[in-house]
């Protein structure tokens, strides 16, 4: 079946208040009812207006279209959705002149018309999920955290109206949590309709950039610069990590580039991830005259060629 815009049917605005919509109604119903209209549609459209009119009279009805009806378009192909529940109760109060309705009406508010009683309907819909982002630092990652969040929601007004507006939330951040992962906060999302449950809230997290460490999921990398000596004869030097300081023997002859691995020392989990160590040798400044003369008798007594194997590499290829 065709999804019906009952604000386009009635020519209003999704924020029209009840008032302008009873006015909007009476002028519409005088201009197409059967009995003085020579409207050559007069009666169609006469039913369409009065349909619009019964669902978004009723703050309750009307709260719920505003809920489905952000998701769909006039003629679009249309199903209820799943936790869609009409919740039909007979009685005093109910609609009038509702004979006739479409189908898509029935299919949202239950059977009216066709036969059947005329009643009140009670419509029982699942509140809306809300969808966020919150930034967090590895160090909230680390130990856990709680923030303060300004998150944008759907809330039904005095009118029935569904309206958006903000909410300051405390958020509590599970420690190890990682980048890309999805909080669940339940029942923090858009209200229900007809006493069914408000929906989620689900926080998307990401991670402010970091000045030492490089999240990879639930492992961290850190850059260490190391002395020429250092690497070449291996030293333990001090390495931080989000855990505080540690000591990391560095293994003779490392080279820029080479990864080590100090495992535990990532995100907390099970397991926890690990923490890698990327080695870059760093070059004492040749400042002073004693400074260049050391490098010049490393070049006099350390004979060596950084580019033996591009050499050698280029000869393979000949």
């Amino acid at each position: 079946m065709e999804f019906k815009d009952y604000y386009q049917i009635m020519g209003v605005a999704r924020d029209v208040s009840p008032e302008d919509l009873k006015r909007t109604y009476r002028k519409l119903a005088r201009k197409y009812h059967p009995d003085v209209s020579k409207e050559p549609d007069a009666e169609e459209r006469f039913k369409e207006v009065q349909e619009a009119y019964e669902v978004l009279k009723d703050p309750e009805k009307r709260a719920a279209y505003d809920q489905l009806g952000a998701q769909w378009k006039a003629g679009a192909d249309f199903r209820p959705p799943p936790d869609w529940e009409p919740d039909v109760g007979f009685g005093p109060g109910g609609f009038t002149g509702a004979e006739g309705f479409s189908d898509f009406f029935e299919s949202l508010f239950g059977a009216h018309g066709r036969g059947a009683p005329r009643g009140r309907t009670h419509v029982r819909m699942r509140g809306e999920d809300v969808h966020a982002r919150v930034r967090i630092t590895l160090e909230d990652a680390y130990a856990g955290a709680t923030r303060s969040l300004v998150v944008r929601a759907p809330e039904i007004d005095a009118s029935g109206r569904v309206v958006n507006r903000e909410r300051t939330l405390s958020v509590r951040i599970p420690r190890g949590v990682t980048e890309g992962q999805r909080i669940r906060l339940a029942g923090l999302g858009g209200p229900g309709i007809g006493g069914a449950p408000a929906g989620d809230l689900y926080l998307d997290v990401q991670f402010e950039p970091h000045p030492l460490f490089h999240p990879e999921r639930r492992d961290v990398v850190v850059h260490l610069p190391v002395a020429p000596w250092e690497a070449a004869l291996g030293r333990t030097v001090t390495v931080p990590t989000l855990g505080g300081p540690v000591g990391l023997k560095i293994p003779p002859g490392s080279r820029t580039g080479t990864r080590l691995r100090l495992r535990g020392r990532g995100l907390p989990g099970n397991p926890p991830g690990d923490q890698y160590v990327v080695l870059e040798i760093a070059l004492p400044p040749a400042d002073s005259a004693a400074a260049r003369a050391l490098y010049e008798q490393m070049e006099r007594e350390m004979p060596f060629d950084p580019r033996a194997d591009l050499a050698r590499s280029r000869e393979g290829a000949s």
